[in-house]
């Protein structure tokens, strides 16, 4: 196994690919035997937190990608809008499945690429746009370091109890959480909420209208998540962000429909992307329910967002009308940035109404490598990823000096901090924070990772903490507050007494 995208390697002797929940217990009481730890992955796509690298080296990689059936799939519907998925389900094909099988249902999608696992992707404590996705799984079906099977919630009931599939709590301590970044058990299925599809959906495209304004805005969009305005995540993107995931797309337009070269193509996306997405921050929400709730909905945001930012409403009839208009008229050198944008948006705003798509992971691509790479192959490519992302308080002064300190040690290391601000909950928001840089130069990837632990101690040094952590930082993180990650070790010696699954994951290497 080589490098990942993060520029760090750990060798793994072997990748195993079990097919069933069978072949991964013998897999576990052969690592019991042989005392040779193992390191799960879904399908192995985690990029910027290490792929599939495990924290030590020495670990036999457990490639859970042929595990990929949604066992209930006869079952969903819009009364049982629940799918029991194995960890290699993928966001592409959970999607496909629903159109064909269940179209009144969606589900909380991320910004990842479509073929990323769903089950992996929350069970590290990714944030999608609707919710965090750790609050979509329960009823997990796991097989534990002892080679047992534990089923937590009302799945211990077995599969044919009307409670295992739908009621997400059980009786008595909820063991759900234990294995969300943890490293305690194999995770070889687990219950995935859907959602009914609204009547009527809508996005949100929000225009900071002053950088100086974050902090309030900020402050804004928390009042309207807690008072449901805004029920879903709201994503704020920095510039740096913004034009890296549109860039790739205006690109792809002028090649392919206008027939430019691709130097002609970069220099022109550079112009089109300032001139339509000028702000220095810029971000994306959805609205759905009722005609009646959207519009009341809307009207509020407007509202309560005057002064400072501009708030337009997206739809997927407005964007093909208006690209349509556009494509016809693209000779016209602003009708073709106006198709050529539309064209790049349609994706992006599908990902606020339930639709995956590589878009954003392209971005990030296409900025380092050819521009005709698909981003599956981002680990094999030159582009450079490492993400830093800190836990925020719910106070926009605070968060939005953070993120400046933070911008500003970056820029010390030659680097452009890539931001999204998430309002995840009613209380607390994140940020997903990422360098970019060529892999294929040692340098650029030491001075990364110097960059990488410069940010990592400005969070500590804020007393705060990220809220999803890469393998080649575990020791940062868990070196820290000894007392905490001593009682996670002694559930490690109940779950797995022998330590052979994942050392060092979010736990004390020994």
């Amino acid at each position: 196994m080589g490098s990942d995208v993060t520029g760090y390697a750990r060798s793994a002797p072997t990748v195993l690919a079990p097919a069933s929940v069978r072949e991964v217990r013998q897999i576990v009481r052969d690592a019991r035997r042989t005392g040779l730890p193992i390191h799960p992955v879904s399908t192995g796509m985690n990029w910027g937190y290490g792929s599939m690298s495990p924290p030590l080296p020495g670990c036999t990689v457990v490639h859970l990608g042929r595990m990929n059936r949604i066992r209930n799939a006869d079952e969903i519907d819009v009364d049982n809008p629940v799918a029991l998925i194995e960890p290699g389900v993928t966001q592409r094909q959970l999607h496909e499945f629903l159109l064909a099988k269940a179209p009144s249902l969606m589900f909380n999608v991320t910004g990842a690429a479509a073929d990323t696992s769903i089950l992996g992707n929350a069970l590290d404590g990714g944030v999608g746009y609707l919710s965090p996705r750790r609050t979509d799984i329960f009823g997990l079906e796991v097989v534990l370091g002892t080679g047992k099977i534990l089923r937590t919630g009302f799945r211990r009931l077995g599969r044919h109890s009307r409670l295992a599939g739908s009621h997400p709590y059980g009786l008595g301590p909820a063991l759900d959480g234990l294995f969300v970044q943890g490293n305690l058990g194999v995770v070889t299925s687990a219950y995935f909420k859907l959602r009914p599809r609204p009547p009527v959906q809508v996005a949100l495209s929000l225009s900071l209208t002053r950088a100086e304004g974050l902090a309030p805005f900020v402050d804004a969009l928390m009042a309207l998540k807690r008072e449901g305005v805004l029920p879903t995540i709201t994503h704020v993107g920095n510039r740096h962000r913004t034009h890296a995931t549109l860039v790739h797309g205006v690109v792809d337009y002028l090649v392919g429909r206008c027939g430019f070269t691709a130097a002609r193509a970069a220099a022109e996306a550079g112009r089109v992307v300032a001139h339509f997405a000028p702000t220095e921050w810029s971000g994306l929400a959805s609205v759905g329910g009722t005609a009646a709730q959207v519009k009341a909905a809307v009207s509020e945001v407007r509202r309560r967002l005057a002064g400072l930012a501009r708030v337009t409403t997206v739809t997927d009839r407005r964007l093909s009308l208006a690209h349509a208009v556009a494509d016809r008229c693209r000779a016209v050198p602003l009708a073709r940035a106006l198709a050529a944008v539309t064209a790049t948006v349609r994706p992006l705003h599908g990902l606020a109404l339930g639709v995956p798509t590589d878009a954003p992971v392209l971005g990030l691509l296409h900025a380092i490598d050819r521009h005709d790479l698909p981003a599956t192959s981002l680990d094999e490519s030159r582009c450079g990823l490492i993400y830093i992302c800190p836990a925020l308080p719910c106070h926009g002064a605070d968060v939005a000096a953070l993120l400046g300190r933070m911008a500003q040690r970056a820029r010390g290391h030659g680097h452009d901090l890539h931001v999204t601000v998430n309002v995840e909950t009613d209380t607390s928001m994140v940020a997903v924070t990422n360098l970019l840089f060529d892999r294929s130069d040692a340098e650029q990837v030491a001075r990364a990772h110097r960059c990488a632990d410069a940010l990592l101690a400005e969070i500590h040094g804020a007393g705060l903490e990220v809220y999803r952590a890469r393998s080649d930082m575990m020791a940062d993180v868990v070196g820290r507050h000894s007392a905490h990650w001593g009682h996670v070790r002694n559930l490690k010696q109940v779950f797995d007494p022998q330590n052979i699954i994942s050392p060092g994951r979010y736990n004390l290497p020994a």
